[in-house]
């Protein structure tokens, strides 16, 4: 079992061969949904930084129960910093009260899901892929367009509503347990107070960090994996790796070549933590701005959590693809699942490209320009 303690938080977390999903699950479970929600909405008002530490531990063990979580933060806070103060205040109280989990069925870039306006709200059809977490939610973040005029409208609804159909038709090789299949709308109703005042705050920067929290949650994934991908090879190295026939040695652990691999495994996992632990506490000090950052204060934090995404990314596949150099041949059998660690960081690092997030850093070390706030920027 692995143990996390963070602030008054401590579960525990079993390892991967101890019934993973089952386990794993509950282990999310124990967490209280209402962890990020301000004390004064009946939450634990407990900073981003610790949401990312917990997210960083549960990916030592599996990086889609990382996702999961991770995502419910990120969908929880829709409301704050898009929708109204009343919005705000409603959805964190119900979820602080329920202890609701929040899934995600929400794109922007994707015009899948259109919607008719009504006295009542809006009538939503159609579906969206890519819904992490969507079973077994309590509640859904959703986007349409309009059929008329196209613009682009978000709302959160309960994933019991008439007409919604979670479908379990994930099928990647990384990321499996995260439930990002398809959603069907079928004529949803989504209610006038349900549908986010995102233009009362879009010219706010506060308004624009959906990448700074998602491309948090990623980065902490990332080093999450590289951490518990060495754990378990020095594990296996100790215990059941054989020495090569020409290293001299009689011990795999005292392999020069092995040893020099584990070195700059380390060298790699320690620049990662420090540049995700230095994007997190920045990450505290815009929120604590809300409406009062900057453009300026934003684009930075943009340009700082893009670094520490493009260097865990890039830690996370070397690491995890490399464990196996130093484990053997023998460790590529099923039974151990080290080839997860890869699949997972790998399958995640495909959906927001690190050369763009590297074009955007050059951009402001040589030019001095912040990244155009985006959907990836």
């Amino acid at each position: 079992m692995h143990s996390i303690v963070a602030g008054e938080l401590a579960i525990s977390i079993p390892s991967p061969l101890e019934s993973l999903m089952y386990q794993g699950f509950k282990a999310i479970n124990d967490i209280k949904c209402s962890q990020s929600i301000p004390t004064q909405y009946g939450g634990d008002g407990q900073p981003w930084s610790l949401a990312l530490r917990i997210i960083r531990e549960l990916a030592k063990v599996d990086a889609s129960l990382a996702h999961v979580l991770g995502y419910h933060f990120f969908m929880l806070v829709q409301a704050h910093y898009k929708g109204s103060r009343e919005q705000q205040a409603y959805f964190y109280r119900e979820t602080a009260k329920h202890n609701w989990f929040w899934g995600n069925s929400s794109n922007p870039l994707e015009r899948s899901i259109m919607g008719k306006k009504a006295a009542d709200g809006a009538n939503v059809s159609g579906k969206k892929g890519f819904s992490s977490g969507s079973p077994d939610s309590d509640m859904l973040l959703i986007s349409w367009n309009d059929d008329v005029s196209g613009g682009f409208h978000v709302g959160v609804v309960p994933t019991s509503r008439k007409g919604i159909t979670v479908q379990d038709d994930w099928d990647s090789f990384g990321q499996r347990q995260t439930g990002s299949g398809t959603v069907v709308f079928d004529h949803v109703l989504v209610e006038n107070h349900e549908i986010l005042d995102i233009d009362s705050r879009k010219h706010d920067a506060f308004s624009t960090l959906d990448p700074i929290l998602s491309q948090s949650i990623l980065a902490n994934i990332f080093v999450g994996s590289a951490e518990g991908a060495i754990a378990e090879a020095r594990n296996y190295t100790l215990t059941k790796s054989r020495p090569w026939i020409a290293s001299g040695v009689d011990q795999a652990a005292q392999d020069p070549f092995i040893l020099r691999q584990y070195g700059e495994f380390w060298l790699e996992l320690q620049g990662a933590i420090l540049l995700v632990e230095q994007a997190a506490n920045n990450l505290d000090e815009i929120w604590a701005k809300e409406f009062k950052l900057t453009e300026l204060e934003r684009g930075e934090s943009a340009v700082l959590i893009a670094t520490a995404n493009a260097f865990a990314a890039k830690a996370g596949l070397a690491i995890s693809s490399g464990i196996l150099e130093v484990t053997g041949a023998r460790s590529t059998a099923s039974q151990y699942g080290f080839d997860r660690f890869w699949r997972n960081v790998r399958t995640h690092t495909l959906h927001n490209p690190t050369v763009y997030k590297l074009r955007n850093i050059g951009n402001w070390v040589l030019n001095g320009e912040i990244p155009e706030p985006g959907v990836y920027s």
